[in-house]
């Protein structure tokens, strides 16, 4: 049991890091734009039906918000992206 809880704890903590190394790059490439690329990102993900992808990027989104103070978060552009990204599925 307890091998199997330090397995599930190692696990949770390399899709950690994998979000935030992807958050970083975001914010290093484009801090202003790197939450809506995340967004953008989760929205198509999701359009796709790629669940894992979606939270991955949903959560790459979060992270950017923690660490980039000048990430612009309009939460119209958010949707207007979502609604983008489902048309484009149809």
């Amino acid at each position: 049991m307890i091998g199997f809880l330090r397995q599930w704890i190692e696990n949770r903590r390399i899709i950690r890091r994998r979000w935030q190394e992807d958050a970083r790059r975001l914010a290093a490439a484009d801090p202003v734009n790197a939450y809506y690329e995340a967004q953008r990102r989760a929205a198509r993900s999701r359009a796709r039906g790629h669940a894992n992808e979606y939270w991955h990027w949903a959560k790459v989104a979060s992270e950017v918000a923690r660490i980039e103070s000048c990430a612009e978060m309009d939460f119209e552009v958010v949707k207007a992206i979502a609604d983008q990204e489902n048309a484009d599925r149809r």
